[in-house]
């Protein structure tokens, strides 16, 4: 479509052709030369014709026409000054010619007989194409794609551009999301990091899906939509998760302790138990032998005393049982407490994290619970009592120790 403005007539037509063949110039000598019916702009769609006269002031038979800057196509006649173009959409194709796009041509006038005489002037012309060719919104990611959560999803918004750009992008979700990036335009990056309050117990599957619509507009009001959906599956927040295990290893590492120094207080008892009766026991044979011995002596006092001696040592055995009677329990309460922190030492290496984000973890977290607990209603009778007199490294050196170990290993 052509629309040329001269002199305040519009001329709208696919094809234009102007002549003035039969007009007569008055050419006063001393006149600049000057072209009357100049149009500075013209805009020309694809498959069209353009033809145009220009006149000047004066005999144009003493002149010759020229451009300079012209498109590829566009040409004007020396002699006569007819502007000619067709605009072959093949020029386009090509990318030789460009929509929407204006270029200044340079044109000019000179007299043949006098260098002197001459004008240089420009004019612009604008291409355009009537088959809209409409520019479309392409992420980097299509379909369906699946994200756990705490998880980030990345992608760009890319565009392909048609007869007019995309200028301004807006984004919705069938979800309320947060802690996203903007998109905006063409080339941003999108970026989410799922929380893990995004799928509820309540969800089916275990998922939750979320639809996200990014809808460019171009200046002239057309519009392109572009869906990408994502499947968020539900995951386990390590992080709370890693805290929760600390804390649980924590406890089980100072119950450890406090059972420690429980074995240490209940095995120190048991020795000086073991010491008192060995020396009632010594004490009354030692007696009975004396008394054994006195009553073969010659005088009669020793043998009085010997016949009562032995006596005094058969009457210390009732008084050793009384005074420090044997303690099995004691013994059988450190053998317990002995095994029990040996099964929690194993137990809390055999489940060490591997990694940032263990898959077992949940599983370990679970497996320490119960055994801890189990530990605890096994030894629930047993006082437990709290150090703080005795560093870990002490009380580890004690448990560890050769004597310690070789009193309370298992015998065949």
């Amino acid at each position: 479509m052509l629309f040329v403005y001269t002199e305040g007539v519009v001329a709208q037509q696919d094809s234009l052709s102007i002549s003035h063949t039969d007009s007569v110039v008055q050419t006063i000598p001393d006149m600049p030369l000057r072209i009357t019916n100049l149009n500075p702009f013209f805009t020309l769609h694809a498959d069209s014709t353009l033809q145009y006269q220009l006149q000047i002031n004066k005999n144009p038979d003493n002149f010759f026409w020229y451009l300079k800057n012209a498109p590829i196509g566009l040409k004007i006649g020396k002699d006569n000054g007819v502007i000619s173009f067709k605009a072959e959409k093949a020029y386009f194709l090509s990318g030789k010619l460009k929509y929407d796009v204006p270029y200044k041509v340079v044109l000019g006038v000179q007299n043949l007989y006098d260098p002197a005489d001459k004008i240089d002037t420009s004019f612009n012309i604008v291409f355009f194409n009537t088959d809209i060719i409409p520019s479309k919104i392409k992420p980097t990611v299509s379909g369906t794609v699946w994200v756990d959560e705490g998880e980030t999803i990345s992608f760009k918004l890319l565009c392909e551009t048609g007869s007019f750009p995309i200028q301004a992008v807006l984004m919705s979700s069938s979800f309320p999301i947060k802690d996203y990036s903007i998109v905006q335009k063409c080339g941003d990056d999108f970026s989410w990091t799922p929380g893990y309050d995004v799928v509820k117990e309540t969800d089916s599957g275990r998922v939750k899906p979320v639809l996200l619509s990014f809808i460019g507009s171009t200046k002239t009001g057309m519009r392109d939509t572009s869906v990408v959906k994502i499947i968020v599956k539900d995951a386990l927040n390590q992080t709370l998760a890693r805290e929760e295990y600390n804390q649980l290893t924590k406890n089980i590492d100072r119950y450890i302790l406090q059972l420690k120094f429980t074995f240490l207080q209940l095995d120190k008892k048991l020795k000086r138990t073991k010491n008192t009766r060995v020396a009632f026991d010594l004490t009354s044979a030692s007696t009975s032998l004396t008394g054994t011995i006195l009553s073969t002596s010659g005088d009669q006092e020793a043998q009085r005393t010997g016949k009562i001696l032995p006596s005094v040592g058969l009457a210390l055995v009732p008084i050793k049982e009384a005074s420090v009677p044997n303690k099995p329990i004691d013994q059988n309460q450190a053998s317990s407490i002995r095994s029990s922190i040996k099964r929690l030492e194993y137990m809390r290496q055999d489940n060490l994290l591997v990694g940032d984000k263990d898959p077992d973890i949940l599983r370990k977290i679970n497996k320490l619970k119960d055994e801890l607990k189990q530990t605890q209603i096994q030894l629930i009778d047993v006082p437990v009592e709290f150090t703080n007199d005795m560093s870990e490294e002490e009380l580890n050196r004690y448990f560890n120790s050769p004597k310690v170990n070789k009193k309370y290993r298992l015998k065949g």
